[in-house]
């Protein structure tokens, strides 16, 4: 593991990284944390870039954060534990925000060991967040699932009785395992790992060739990838049925490994494809302020959705669905929302959205007033800072 020596107590030091302008003051770095990840997501890592982003927000409020990982997937557990224990001497009443996924601290989702790095922690005295990205556990028909979502059960609570605070990015009230005592929990949403998001929400999108561009960013893989498929073609299909100027593009995770079936399945139809397979986040601002609106399919949207918070953050209108974990954020965001069960009713929502330029240009601005409200990065470290700098120990 690679751990910052400098992490340890004294926090007052000056920072000399680049800023965004040549004449700022270099800032003074008033205090540190430590944000503590499992094993890493392949191709991208979102919970690594969810860090880098709040740790880039949060230096501009004099808190420096240090990504670090416990590389049991590489190293085996002992050895991991081993490292952890000698490295985590330095971090004594420093937080360490220890970001949990089930999938980040076990390989098939039962991560159980997740409890001995917080005992490290807590042995030497480090003041400990959980950051729940994963809200609730795992479910299934199978037995094994059974024993999985028992386990990742388990694991949710037995960090909420080991951390000063934990960090969920859906409100609490939408959690079935949630407790009258877990008074020390506090509600964060996600924003987009995206860098200048809100430059990219302020631009107004002059379309050069007349076409009204729709966005897919990422599609699930396995078993999920062919009913998405399937639901933004057939809906794709409906809306050309009346429009002649579609584009759709698709980019992000999984998006070439579904270029072939979105071509076969929207063969015959008026619509230009575009499939861009994973961008720079660079590129990912460039292909969003370029579309007319995103369409998100792979589930319900929440303030956990980094992909459909992008939207958000690029001021396009999302077509999503409600679930149990939609909140008043999200519907006060620019989200036209569709029923599933209702056959047909995505394409209906989809058609609505571009036909009506009027009711498009409201959900961009509802889109765009949501982002600076709710899910700009410098309105998330503020709400971090309310407890890593104020928080005493309890």
């Amino acid at each position: 593991m690679r751990f910052a020596r400098s992490l340890a107590r004294g926090w007052t030091r000056w920072s000399s990284e680049a800023t965004s302008s040549k004449n700022e003051r270099p800032r003074m770095i008033r205090q540190g944390a430590i944000a503590l990840l499992g094993r890493a997501d392949k191709p991208t890592d979102g919970v690594e870039e969810y860090c880098n982003h709040l740790g880039e927000a949060l230096r501009g409020r004099g808190i420096s954060l240090a990504i670090e990982r416990v590389a049991w997937e590489k190293r085996g557990w002992r050895r991991a534990l081993r490292s952890l224990r000698r490295h985590a001497r330095a971090w004594k009443d420093s937080w360490v925000l220890v970001q949990y996924t089930a999938l980040a601290w076990s390989a098939r989702g039962f991560p159980l060991r997740i409890s001995r790095v917080l005992r490290t922690l807590n042995r030497v005295g480090a003041r400990i967040a959980v950051v729940y990205h994963d809200v609730e556990p795992f479910t299934g028909p199978r037995l094994i699932d059974r024993l999985r979502h028992s386990a990742q059960l388990h694991a949710m609570r037995q960090a909420m009785n080991a951390c000063e605070v934990a960090v969920f990015t859906v409100p609490m009230e939408k959690l079935t395992w949630m407790q009258p005592h877990y008074t020390h929990s506090v509600f964060i949403p996600v924003g987009a790992n995206l860098p200048v998001a809100g430059q990219a929400a302020s631009r107004k999108r002059v379309a050069s060739d007349g076409k009204l561009n729709i966005a897919v960013f990422s599609v699930t893989g396995g078993d999920f990838l062919q009913r998405e498929v399937d639901d933004i073609t057939r809906a794709v299909r409906f809306a050309a049925s009346r429009l002649k100027n579609l584009k759709l593009t698709v980019f992000g995770r999984h998006s070439e490994d579904a270029e072939s079936e979105f071509r076969k399945r929207l063969d015959g139809a008026p619509v230009e494809i575009r499939v861009l397979g994973l961008l720079s986040d660079e590129d990912v601002v460039r292909t969003m302020s370029n579309c007319d609106v995103l369409l998100f399919v792979r589930g319900p949207i929440s303030t956990r959705r980094s992909s459909a918070i992008a939207g958000i953050a690029c001021g396009l209108p999302v077509i999503a669905a409600e679930g149990p974990e939609t909140s008043s954020l999200i519907k006060d965001a620019g989200v036209a929302f569709y029923t599933p069960q209702k056959k047909g009713d995505l394409g209906e929502v989809l058609l609505h959205v571009l036909e009506d330029q009027h009711y498009r240009a409201d959900l961009a601005r509802r889109s765009w007033i949501a982002q600076h409200r709710f899910f700009s990065w410098t309105v998330i470290a503020a709400r971090y800072a309310d407890f890593l700098e104020t928080k005493s120990k309890l």
